[in-house]
């Protein structure tokens, strides 16, 4: 078939870039990095010649994808990063069912975070005409509207975009759109824009593969107010805060006034989820707020609410290691907090992966640690899937990556974590989330299968042409501009 996307075979079906969610500094590649998309590349040459393929064509097969990833077996192996690994026969790189045995599955998969941006949203109106809120320029794939002021390239960012990337181009079954911290006039997606979206697909068959959060700030004037229009108007299912976050460059704990204020109206609701974004600091500021320290106080004083910690704690600046009971940030510290409050397996707190499981994904021992960690303190109920797509692409690398990966026998055995089982992986990519988000049974058990959605992505799966692209900022340049224009 003729690929419209990425015709030479340029681009790795296992996404190694700098790319961020905006909420970090993107990391810049490592030498270990460049050497493993280097033995990617040039294992897909030499397997595509084997087989008969283009490059482009064995690169979008299952045994590109499990080509990709032993080639980072290979090079981190080298480099002395033995922590993990990606549970790969070597002839999955030749042979399409030992391929899909490694990367495809058939679990149910619930993204508990995806993003989109509104590419013409009011948000943009206050923007001078040169003002580019990303430096992306690649639109390739995206919708081809031209937009004033020369950004196009938000289409990347838009809704055609993330039905395309998440429903049809990664096995993703359900997810729920969640938003960045903002004022309250600009907002990059507003709850209406995202109900919008929502109904879209939910005309599709009336399958339920949508759920909101509602944005809220309670140090921000207006926010606790704005609930109860929140919660009935758009039926959402969860409350998204940034503890770091204030309009005056302030944070907040949970316990704080304003925290308590809002887990006090998120009760009087009857929505009792609450997602908080905890680790990937946005900077020296209110730094203090970014850590897990006040989860572990209010899940002990409030067992009746849910807190969804965004990220785990997860910090990019300190590789995760052991369980340091000193350290006051990352993993470490949402292990800390909860273990204080004596609670652990089975509890009200869930740590969630979105940015985290991507970026360790380049790096086994610290994948290892953290995942250890998180199954052995909070346990393998507690652990909920997220990727924080679009702004990733596809999810379905973090998916194959995931499904795929391993602690090795020897950290089991000296830290006490437990391995990774298909079972193990089945409640994390999807189980779990069902005990925060009921989905009707029929959607469960007849239309998610047979719905609109299904058969768009069956019709796109017999002529897959993915353009594994990045969307998010991939220098530190990038970031401070997307954060500059309130993106």
């Amino acid at each position: 078939m003729t690929r419209r996307h990425d015709p030479d075979g340029l681009r790795l079906p296992i996404k190694l870039d700098s790319t961020s969610n905006g909420e970090f500094v993107p990391v810049p590649l490592a030498p270990v990095h460049r050497e493993a998309k280097r033995r990617a590349l040039e294992a897909a040459t030499v397997n595509a010649r084997r087989l008969g393929l283009s490059r482009r064509d064995f690169l979008v097969s299952s045994c590109g994808a499990a080509s990709t990833l032993l080639a980072m077996n290979s090079a981190y192996a080298d480099a002395g990063l033995r922590g993990g690994h990606f549970d790969i026969h070597a002839e999955a790189a030749l042979d399409a069912d030992a391929a899909a045995a490694a990367v495809q599955g058939n679990e149910f998969i619930f993204d508990v975070q995806g993003h989109f941006v509104n590419p013409t949203g009011a948000w943009l109106k206050a923007l001078p005409d040169s003002a580019r809120p990303l430096a992306f320029t690649n639109t390739e794939g995206c919708a081809a509207a031209a937009l004033p002021g020369n950004r196009d390239h938000l289409q990347c960012l838009g809704p055609d975009a993330f039905i395309r990337n998440v429903f049809l181009d990664s096995d993703t079954d359900l997810t729920v759109l969640s938003f960045v911290p903002s004022t309250r006039a600009g907002e990059p997606l507003t709850i209406e824009e995202a109900a919008a979206t929502a109904g879209i697909v939910e005309r599709m068959q009336g399958t339920h593969r949508l759920y909101l959060h509602g944005r809220v700030n309670p140090n921000q004037p207006g926010d606790i107010e704005d609930m109860d229009r929140l919660a009935e108007t758009f039926g959402i299912a969860a409350w998204k805060t940034y503890t770091q976050w204030g309009p005056d460059g302030k944070g907040f704990f949970l316990d704080d006034a304003p925290g308590l204020a809002m887990i006090e109206k998120a009760r009087k609701l009857g929505v009792n989820n609450i997602a908080i974004h905890k680790g990937l600091p946005f900077g020296p500021n209110s730094y203090e707020h970014s850590t897990c320290v006040d989860v572990g106080r209010v899940a002990k004083r409030y067992p009746d609410v849910n807190f969804l910690i965004y990220h785990s704690g997860f910090v990019t600046g300190t590789p995760e290691g052991p369980y340091d009971p000193g350290r006051s940030d990352g993993i470490d510290a949402l292990v800390t907090s909860v273990r204080k409050a004596g609670l652990g397996h089975g509890s009200n707190v869930y740590a969630e992966l979105g940015s985290t499981w991507r970026f360790l994904m380049r790096d086994p021992d610290s994948a290892a640690h953290a995942l250890g960690k998180l199954l052995k303190y909070l346990g393998p109920d507690n652990i909920l899937w997220g990727t924080d797509s679009i702004w990733y692409g596809s999810p379905q690398d973090q998916i194959q990556a995931f499904r795929s990966f391993q602690i090795s026998a020897e950290l089991q055995e000296r830290h006490g974590y437990p391995a990774l089982t298909p079972d193990t992986r089945a409640r994390i990519f999807g189980r779990n989330a069902l005990r925060l988000y009921p989905v009707p049974d029929d959607v469960l058990q007849t239309h998610l299968g047979k719905d609109a959605v299904a058969h768009l992505r069956d019709n796109h799966r017999n002529h897959p042409d993915p353009d594994f692209l990045t969307y998010g900022p991939k220098t530190r340049r990038e970031f401070l501009n997307l954060r500059k224009w309130g993106g």
